[in-house]
């Protein structure tokens, strides 16, 4: 009788196997006979992107074939490393040491395994394509004629080309997977392979990686617990107040305008990371904006209407509350660029109840606007524009795999090897929720802030853009301006942010955050992390700028409450949400941002 090993992993049984095998078998069938049904209807990806595409690596071939021995020098130096590597390898196997001919970057987690290094075969399948991939990398960048944007845009779906093809996304490439495997016996696999037809069942079809798992956090339970109640709503969006922590608090109160694009709740996470719940504890009543989730009811709501519906109906509804229309007012994101533009629109038409104004990661000049601007020229726009009116409004997934495609590595590949190869949940993590908690956008406000915004620029230009009937100039906008930029800003950066501090007319001031574009913004003073930079000075060159600014440690949190305390206008008794004039509709967080996307 032989005694079997313990492996540390249980026997699969065969008729557990079988059955999951057919199961499998079954949900696969259905989803193909799903996606068919979807072709017929007509409702099967555009073409026009891979078009596009095609278009864009049409063009790079031409150039490159302009200057062969160009070509031919690139070539000859990617054989020669190739040779290299060949060489050191077969040494490293016959037991001899030798130098790598390429190492990953110490950041790289795709390679962080050891057997990445420990085993010859895996560390010569690394070594290959990093040594292709810097190959590939280098030949892009040093093509001749292709114009600035072409380049940007070349290089960045070869970047998504070559992430893709990482050995580390793929079973028998990957030390870490196999070695899963074989704990396992293969349960990892059947564990994957059921994640992957539930993420493709939830998208209809289309493979909506999880990110984390979609019932690890509660909205209201967990996340955006901070007290408050819902005070007013219209079809757009829902006004919370929130619930004094001070018995006197400033006269002045601050109102957040949140992007659109996301639900207002990363200002409001965890207790612990929370920007509501402090500038609460710091003596502010505080409002914000928690916007709708669309659908193609709103397919023709505005950018106007937003503005009339969204920050203007909260002034309004924030005077009856406090008496008076006196408050300080803090937009993020695409709501920064909302926020400016009504200001401008109130300034036209001599409203005054704003006393200054903040903008975190806000672009107002989008002549630089970052890896965003890829997907968005003439073509691109038609094509999007013409999808959004068939359906009313674009759909949240579609513009979350577009922010995810700018990281790819960290918020694609990661998880396709965790949750599909390795067979295991993606950890509960709070930011990751809400980054795949997405909102639509209606077409004709999405279409033209996309126009408007990034494609012509017009927002800078004086008169540029009319909102309801009234040309807007930023530079009549004269209220105190401070502005947070974060350094390793992907999505707004902060170059481009630096560069709006110059349209409006009034005093600014620009702080400089560490990190991106979320944990440059909600930095808690007490972790002590990231470290801001200020100058005093404004030269017109953000290098200049930076060249010339402080670095001070800790979160500029504390910066900015410095810069709003003589702001406050004095100390009142603590304002109860619901007491005043508006009575409380609902708890915080509200039922809108509990709205789920359909896509």
């Amino acid at each position: 009788m032989t005694e079997e090993k313990d492996s540390g992993a249980t026997a699969i049984d065969p008729n557990e196997l079988s059955r999951s095998l057919s199961e499998i078998a079954g949900r696969s069938q259905q989803l193909v006979k799903d996606f068919l049904g979807r072709q017929e209807a007509g409702q099967q990806v555009s073409m026009d992107d891979a078009l596009h595409m095609s278009k864009l690596f049409q063009d790079l071939y031409a150039r490159l074939m302009a200057d062969p021995v160009q070509l031919v020098q690139a070539q000859m130096s990617f054989w020669q490393d190739y040779m290299s590597l060949m060489q050191n390898s077969t040494l490293r196997m016959m037991g001899v040491e030798s130098e790598p001919t390429r190492e990953p970057d110490r950041r790289d987690k795709r390679f962080a395994h050891e057997g990445w290094e420990d085993n010859p075969f895996f560390d010569f399948v690394k070594q290959s394509y990093l040594l292709t991939a810097d190959y590939l990398h280098r030949t892009v960048d040093n093509v001749d004629g292709l114009d600035d944007k072409t380049h940007r845009k070349v290089d960045f779906y070869t970047r998504q080309f070559v992430s893709a093809m990482s050995p580390s996304n793929f079973l028998a490439t990957n030390p870490e997977v196999l070695e899963r495997t074989v704990e396992t016996r293969g349960q990892n696999l059947l564990d994957g392979l059921n994640k992957l037809l539930e993420d493709l069942e939830r998208g209809n079809g289309t493979l909506k990686i999880r990110q984390t798992h979609p019932d690890a956090f509660e909205v209201g339970k967990d996340l955006a617990v901070t007290p408050g109640k819902v005070i007013y709503q219209n079809e757009l969006m829902q006004l919370i107040q929130y619930a004094p922590a001070t018995e006197q608090v400033a006269r002045r109160p601050l109102l957040f305008v949140p992007p659109w694009i996301n639900k207002y709740y990363i200002l409001d996470l965890r207790p612990k990371n929370s920007l509501i719940k402090w500038l609460v504890e710091q003596g502010f009543t505080v409002f914000v904006i928690s916007w709708c989730n669309p659908d193609a009811a709103l397919a023709e709501k505005q950018f106007e209407d937003y503005m009339k519906e969204g920050p203007v109906a909260a002034l309004d509804a924030v005077e009856q509350v406090i008496g008076e229309r006196d408050v300080n007012v803090i937009g993020y994101c695409l709501g920064g660029t909302l926020l400016a533009s009504t200001l401008a629109w109130m300034a036209e038409r001599g409203e005054t109840g704003v006393n200054s104004a903040t903008f975190l990661t806000t672009l107002l000049d989008f002549e630089s606007p970052g890896e965003l601007e890829i997907f968005i020229d003439e073509d691109q726009l038609h094509t999007l524009e013409k999808q959004m009116n068939e359906r009313g409004y674009l759909a949240g997934n579609q513009m979350a795999s577009t922010m995810s495609s700018l990281r790819s590595n960290d918020l694609i590949w990661s998880f396709f090897v965790n949750n599909y190869l390795k067979g295991e949940d993606p950890f509960p993590f709070d930011l990751l929720y809400w980054n795949q908690d997405s909102t639509n956008m209606p077409a004709r406000m999405h279409a033209f802030y996309l126009r408007n915004m990034y494609l012509e620029n017009k927002l800078r230009e004086p008169g540029g853009i009319t909102l309801d009937g009234v040309p807007i100039d930023l530079g009549k906008v004269e209220v105190p301006a401070y502005f947070v930029s974060a350094r390793e800003d992907h999505i707004a950066p902060w170059h481009a942010c630096y560069a709006g501090t110059k349209l409006l007319g009034g005093e600014t001031r620009f702080v400089l955050g560490g990190s991106g574009h979320i944990a440059g913004v909600i930095n808690p003073p007490e972790k002590q992390k990231y470290g801001f930079w200020r100058n005093t000075r404004g030269p017109k060159d953000p290098e200049a700028w930076l060249e010339g600014a402080t670095q001070h440690e800790g979160s500029w949190w504390l910066d900015w409450v410095e810069w709003l305390t003589p702001k406050r206008g004095g100390e009142v008794p603590a304002r109860q949400p619901g007491e005043g004039k508006l009575k409380a509709i609902e708890d915080a967080p509200g039922r809108y941002v509990r709205e789920k996307s359909d896509g």
